[in-house]
């Protein structure tokens, strides 16, 4: 069903495993659900905001807000793009298994995205993590027109810094960040387009994103 007044719900990014979509309201109370099965172990902290840590009550009221305010404020000129991550199973049946995020800011001219994810517990140590950023960078690279793409983690951060310098990312120095109540070291790292393009997968598929480029600040054009 179309979503004339805010396309982004007909946005789907599909890979042979996952899909990912922009959730709904229900879907939200789904992601909420899961981070309360537990995202990481408590006496270690991957996020630069500890949301993990608030009381359950406080966490579940500021995801919600989140996910809300991410709609909210979205503007084409600074947008922050949430994806509910599906696994498809062999029957066609769909398993909530995390979110991904996919950041602009002054896109139309920057043309540089920035990412962040979090993964279920239960479904860590899969593959799913670089399968789901493989494919918000096919939708940023190939679908919107990205030059490059940013991010960052924890220097002890192994299982996303894998990812990332499996998806062929660069080093691009370091930056230090309040980490629970102690400054620690992010790494930095760049994915310039060419870098993406000669690894470029086939069997990535984008739905509906003709009827969202506006939001993005995007016109659309040859390539895109």
């Amino acid at each position: 069903m179309a979503h004339p007044y805010w396309p982004l719900f007909d946005l789907v990014v599909r890979t042979p495993r996952l899909e990912l979509r922009p959730p709904t309201d229900d879907d939200v109370l789904a992601l909420v659900e899961l981070s309360d099965r537990g995202v990481h172990d408590p006496a270690w902290m991957p996020f630069a905001i500890p949301w993990t840590d608030w009381d359950p009550p406080v966490r579940r009221r500021n995801t919600l807000q989140w996910w809300w305010r991410q709609r909210g404020d979205w503007q084409a000129e600074k947008w922050i793009l949430g994806l509910q991550v599906s696994e498809i199973g062999p029957d066609g049946t769909r398993t909530v298994v995390g979110a991904q995020d996919l950041l602009g800011d002054d896109f139309a001219r920057s043309r540089t995205v920035s990412t962040g994810s979090w993964l279920g517990r239960a479904h860590q140590g899969r593959g799913i993590g670089k399968e789901m950023r493989a494919a918000v960078l096919h939708l940023a690279f190939a679908g919107l027109g990205a030059e490059r793409a940013e991010t960052s983690a924890w220097h002890d951060n192994e299982a996303s810094l894998a990812v990332t310098r499996a998806l062929g990312y660069r080093p691009n120095g370091t930056h230090v960040q309040l980490r629970r109540d102690t400054y620690d070291t992010q790494l930095d790292f760049v994915l310039p387009r060419e870098d993406w393009a000669a690894a470029r997968r086939d069997d990535i598929e984008i739905e509906g994103l003709d009827a969202c480029l506006e939001l993005f600040g995007v016109a659309p054009g040859p390539g895109l």
